[in-house]
């Protein structure tokens, strides 16, 4: 399959990119711990079809030493036993914060309770910045059909 644009190959794709990657660096280096993020961006991924996405989190996280059990039951976390409480929050915020259409109010009052109840309010900042941004990058791809497959761990950082 071929891309339909290279958006990070003209003017205005190379900027939108520079500034999404910058706010994605402020996430990262935020207190929010790293196996959450690595789960967070895999479900969102998994929710919208984004096949680039799920490939690079996929590997990062395995390459950051995650187990291949939890990276293949994130799809199915509900019923899995490998997710801290603090995670399935994560999990169930990221849900809820991408599948935002579907849902008449948005994020549930106990959804965001429950997380409240795990992250600190600059950890809950980077959560809910997390879910925005890889929305936004999943919709990027999946719009233009970026090919996944060929991702290499660390390859953008």
């Amino acid at each position: 399959m071929d891309a339909r644009l290279n958006y990070a190959g003209n003017p205005v794709g190379a900027k939108v990119a520079k500034y999404i990657v910058s706010a994605s660096r402020a996430v990262h280096d935020s207190p929010l711990p790293a196996a959450t993020r690595e789960l967070v961006q895999l479900r969102a991924s998994q929710i919208n079809g984004c096949a680039v996405c799920v490939d690079q989190h996929t590997k990062d996280a395995a390459h950051a030493g995650e187990t291949s059990v939890r990276l293949h039951l994130v799809a199915a976390w509900r019923e899995a036993t490998v997710f801290t409480e603090a995670e399935r929050a994560a999990l169930e915020l990221t849900e809820q914060g991408t599948r935002i259409a579907d849902a008449a109010g948005g994020v549930t009052d106990e959804a965001w309770a429950e997380a409240a109840e795990h992250y600190d309010e600059e950890q809950l900042t980077a959560l809910v910045s997390l879910i925005a941004l890889m929305n936004t990058w999943n919709r990027l791809n999946v719009i233009t059909r970026q090919p996944a497959g060929g991702y290499q761990p660390g390859q953008w950082g």
